[in-house]
């Protein structure tokens, strides 16, 4: 049954294909998706290897539920050396194509070199051919899908794409699917283009075997009942991801011009009763039946009638609170703008809030601005600066380059207001007032992340029973300004987050926004009535931790330290001026900061510098890593 699972490695520069079977031993130890990704990531990309070189590998997974009958089984997942920060790339997605990969025959898609021209590969039921994108080369990421669909004839084909930000090589360019679905963070975008890859086309119509049929029907549909029952999931399926934005900004949770405060007053119309004027409709990935992304037209502007689907959470700060507007039309307008050229979301955000701080300060050169007016608030500038970003024109061929290089062109004074981690830019939250979270962003392996090990419920002052429970652990606390506990929570999530990436479930539907969602007993009995491997709730939580470890490993090789796992200067430095006045005045305590990184550390079995400890790598069994178990002749790592 899984051993009939394949992946495929293209050599683009070579033009060859290799079809091998995944080892049921790699299998056993990573599961598939983000999992077999970074293994594969750790064996064939060595220190030495420019991002933006052929010897870079760009890798594309489906989780190994994906497409099955498992409730959000629909991610994709594509990894690589981040062009942006020069250490793991990694980012995932819904939408259909993970799923359409898989009944194409292929679970994981490994590419290497750089092809002589613009190419795209085609995917279908166990071939691959790779075909000139001359024509398709240049246009955006989703006029590309549509031509690649009438090229091959067929409507039902699943396209990944770049956009014109991707051909750039704009460090934060995502990979893109469908109208709205982005593997967006770490630049995996700028990786497809410099290797003259614009799209994969994947089409399938081969059968996933189940290993117990009646029994996972039977499973999900218990699953989907008690998903489905939670407040939670009504309130997803009815606003998406916007509705958090109404908590945390009353709250007083959000970067609001960059990081001069905390709150953004008069932003009503960004809550997300405000999409019901543009909405017409909901939508879903492959398989959900939570529906939490809105579908939109455009209704005034340059780009009137457009159609789009969301936005997310990001979006309201990338485009409202970050930038200082509180217009929902400007935002969805960026959300248009940064689909159709394949840009992250986030980091476009973020880069601009911080020109637009530096130019308040006098630290822009003038001779960069042009007639750029970068005040507050001024929409028309922004959405402008997206395009310049896309295309690298001007001060948006400065910003395209991420945190740490546009700090190198623009001077060390500019550093300090750039709010990024390990060259990756942060959320628009702001995690002053809350130490759990605070830690989860300094330590996370991509940069700063929401997304790899966040433990948004310890902000619902859930009873302390309760989390307890959840976190299988006593003497978790209620008050999410407090720093007691919180090391283990952001261990723990780590783990989770891992294993639902490494299954290609959506983290929506796992403890992330809501502690009544699916984890570890789940997801060992869906492991059985699908594929037939049996593990208990300890051992999944081991595949975690496995799994988070050889990342570490790879940061360690990168050169990454405890220095490293540190927080914005203007964290400690500069109190909270707004919010309830649980959240005024806070910043973070530097001392009961490193008191948590001590224990975060002794929690993974980490030195003080954070390097997996020889008897952790024994205990995991990463001790032989790189083992080189999976790769053809001729790929060496």
């Amino acid at each position: 049954m899984l051993r009939d699972r394949k992946a495929a490695f293209v050599d683009l520069s070579a033009g060859t294909v290799d079809v091998l079977p995944i080892p049921m031993e790699l299998r056993q130890r990573f599961l598939g998706g983000r999992g077999i990704d970074m293994y594969l990531l750790y064996n064939l990309v060595g220190p030495d290897v420019d991002p933006l070189g052929p010897q870079n590998v760009f890798l594309v997974s489906a989780g190994l539920l994906t497409g099955t009958p498992a409730p959000a089984a629909a991610r994709t997942h594509v990894a690589g050396k981040s062009p942006l920060t020069g250490l793991i790339g990694s980012a995932n997605m819904g939408g259909f194509f993970g799923p359409e990969l898989r009944f194409a025959g292929f679970d994981h898609l490994i590419i290497r070199g750089k092809a002589d021209k613009p190419s795209y590969l085609w995917v279908h039921n166990g071939e691959i051919e790779i075909r000139e994108a001359g024509n398709i080369w240049g246009t955006d990421s989703l006029e590309a899908q549509e031509l690649i669909r009438r090229e091959l004839g067929d409507p039902d084909i699943k396209v990944l794409t770049i956009g014109a930000a991707g051909e750039s090589l704009v460090r934060f360019a995502n990979v893109r699917t469908g109208p709205k679905n982005a593997a967006g963070r770490t630049g995996m975008g700028a990786l497809m283009g410099s290797k003259n890859l614009k799209a994969i086309a994947v089409r399938g119509t081969l059968p996933i075997p189940i290993a117990d049929p009646e029994g996972a029907l039977e499973y999900h549909k218990e699953l989907i009942d008690f998903i489905q029952s939670s407040k939670y999931a009504e309130i997803m399926g009815k606003w998406g991801t916007m509705f958090i934005y109404d908590v945390t900004n009353s709250t007083g949770l959000v970067r609001t011009r960059n990081f001069q405060s905390n709150q953004l007053p008069d932003s009503e119309e960004l809550e997300c009763e405000g999409i019901e004027h543009y909405s017409t409709g909901v939508t879903a990935c492959f398989g959900c039946t939570m529906h939490c992304r809105h579908k939109y037209l455009l209704k005034e502007g340059a780009w009137k009638g457009r159609y789009c689907e969301g936005p997310e959470y990001t979006t309201l700060g990338a485009f409202g609170t970050e930038v200082g507007s509180n217009r929902l039309h400007k935002a969805l307008e960026g959300n248009y703008l940064v689909n159709k050229h394949g840009l992250d979301t986030l980091e476009t955000g973020s880069m601009i809030a911080w020109a637009m701080e530096l130019n308040e300060k006098g630290l822009l050169p003038k001779e960069l601005l042009g007639d750029l007016n970068l005040e507050w608030g001024n929409m028309e500038a922004v959405l402008r600066l997206v395009e310049d970003i896309a295309y690298r024109r001007g001060l948006g061929d400065v910003l395209a380059d991420g945190p740490r290089l546009a700090i190198q062109r623009l001077g060390p004074e500019t550093a300090y207001y750039n709010i990024q981690i390990k060259g990756m830019s942060n959320l628009h939250s702001d995690e002053r007032p809350t130490p759990a979270l605070a830690l989860g962003i300094a330590t996370a392996t991509r940069g700063a992340d929401h997304l790899r090990s966040r433990p948004a419920v310890d902000l619902y002052h859930l009873p302390e029973a309760v989390l307890d429970e959840i976190y299988g652990k006593n003497g978790m606390t209620s008050d999410y300004r407090e720093y007691r506990g919180k090391p283990w929570m952001v261990f723990w999530q780590e783990c989770l987050y891992a294993l639902v990436d490494a299954l290609g479930i959506c983290k929506f539907q796992t403890v992330f926004l809501s502690p009544n969602m699916p984890k570890w007993k789940e997801y060992a009995k869906l492991l059985e009535k699908v594929v037939g491997l049996n593990f208990t709730e300890e051992q999944l939580m081991e595949i975690g931790e496995r799994i988070y470890n050889l990342e570490r490993m790879f940061l360690i090789r990168e050169g990454i330290r405890r220095k490293d796992d540190n927080l914005p200067e203007r964290y400690f430095q500069e109190p909270t001026p707004a919010g309830l006045e649980a959240v005024k005045g806070k910043v973070i305590d530097r001392s009961k900061f490193e008191h948590m990184l001590d224990e975060y550390y002794e929690l993974h079995g980490w030195d003080q510098e954070g390097k997996p400890l020889p008897a952790t790598l024994a205990r995991l069994g990463l001790q032989e890593e790189p083992s080189g178990m999976f790769k053809p002749q001729g790929w060496a790592g």
